[in-house]
């Protein structure tokens, strides 16, 4: 998940999420999923912005890239904050039939 600041313009937000979709089909990963969430209020203030444009990535790649990943994030300024979460095999299970709207039961 990638916080953008809020005054991108719609092209620049775009441009940002393909450029972190191509680095992790350039090193190597498969994309999931990938969901733009849009302009969201932060929990709590960041740097004076109270909002930010959400974007979650969902992908497969080696262990090494999150490394790679976590660089370009921090590097980027339009990058407010960002998380990078290893997902069990019960999460991504989860994910897939939720995205499929197959009920979701526990079992």
């Amino acid at each position: 998940m990638a916080i953008f600041t809020p005054v991108l313009s719609e092209d620049d937000y775009k441009n940002a999420q393909k450029k972190f979709a191509d680095l992790v089909t350039d090193n190597g990963g498969e994309i999931v999923n990938q969901d733009a969430w849009g302009l969201r209020s932060l929990a709590y203030p960041i740097g004076k912005k109270t909002t930010g444009l959400y974007y979650v990535l969902e992908y497969r790649a080696t262990t090494e890239f999150n490394a790679k990943l976590e660089v370009q994030l921090n590097r980027d300024e339009n990058v407010i904050r960002h998380m990078v979460t290893r997902l069990d095999k019960f999460s991504v299970k989860y994910n897939g039939r939720k995205r499929n709207n197959s009920p979701v039961t526990s079992a």
